[in-house]
């Protein structure tokens, strides 16, 4: 009796760490960098972000009028929509495949799921090593005769070159949720599609993706955030510039430069809000689109 009496305590209790460290690292920088995009503000003002002066909604009309805001934003959504369909269709056909009855399953589960948990900066590295004019990848194609090319120096090839090493990086991890949504659909379906002479195709089709659809919905929203976010790779790839002509430079390495190499951080929390926008209204589209599936 004692005991149900503070149950309810002992929840508070046990989540108040979280809680706390919520406000501290989440809730308090958010609502400062609300209040700092209202402001016009840099690191090297002799004031605080608190006395600087109010400049209602210039920062968000700047951005705006912003010509190189709006080629971030395109190369941003260009990059999402190539990586996001191809590491969501790779990660479920290689989900499939260790599914399936065959041999070293696990080797190959662990094979496929390194490179997610290798660095994102050591990848970016070993990319630009193998798209480099004398490197692997132009060595291999110059066997069919094919001259090399600067990959990452290339305005038409260096956002394409980094979506390809996004992809190869973080398909692992969709692959185990994927994985795990699999191995929780009852092999009870596939034997009754069996016993009615229902050809694979079928019963992923109409078993499969079905039984998938909220574990494809988590993935997607996931991977959708993931590249509307993405920075390191770009920063190490252009060196931080966002270079050749800006085709490598997304929201946030804009916003970065922006806000310290600039040191307008007014401006780049206004565009970080614009950003959080963007990514909320995708996520509540996406939301409504697999609830009226249902």
């Amino acid at each position: 009796m004692f005991g149900k009496k503070y149950d309810k305590v002992y929840g508070w209790l046990f989540i108040l760490p979280v809680f706390i460290l919520a406000i501290i690292f989440f809730v308090i920088p958010a609502g400062m960098s609300l209040m700092l995009s209202f402001k016009e503000y840099s690191l090297l003002d002799s004031y605080t972000m608190i006395e600087a002066p109010w400049i209602g909604l210039k920062n968000y009309r700047d951005a705006l009028n912003d010509e190189i805001f709006f080629k971030s934003l395109k190369n941003t959504v260009t990059y999402a929509l190539g990586v996001v369909p191809s590491q969501l269709i790779i990660a479920l056909g290689l989900a499939v495949i260790c599914n399936s009855k065959i041999r070293n399953k696990g080797l190959l589960r662990t094979i496929y799921y390194i490179p997610t948990v290798t660095s994102a900066v050591a990848v970016s590295i070993m990319f630009l090593f193998l798209y480099k004019t004398d490197g692997l990848l132009n060595k291999f194609l110059g066997i069919f005769g094919i001259a090399p090319i600067g990959w990452f120096n290339s305005p038409a090839f260096a956002l394409p070159s980094m979506m390809s090493l996004a992809i190869w990086s973080s398909v692992g991890i969709y692959m185990v949720i994927f994985l795990a949504g699999l191995q929780g659909i009852s092999p009870s379906l596939y034997e009754a599609a069996d016993i009615d002479g229902a050809p694979k195709w079928e019963q992923f089709l109409y078993i499969t993706l079905p039984q998938l659809k909220h574990v494809l919905f988590f993935n997607l929203v996931v991977s959708f955030i993931g590249t509307l976010q993405v920075f390191d790779q770009a920063y190490v790839i252009s060196g931080g510039t966002g270079g050749p002509l800006d085709s490598t430079t997304t929201v946030v390495l804009y916003l970065f430069n922006a806000g310290f190499r600039d040191f307008r951080m007014g401006y780049a929390s206004a565009i970080a809000f614009i950003l959080f926008g963007i990514i909320f209204t995708l996520t509540m589209i996406q939301k409504l689109i697999f609830k009226e599936s249902d």
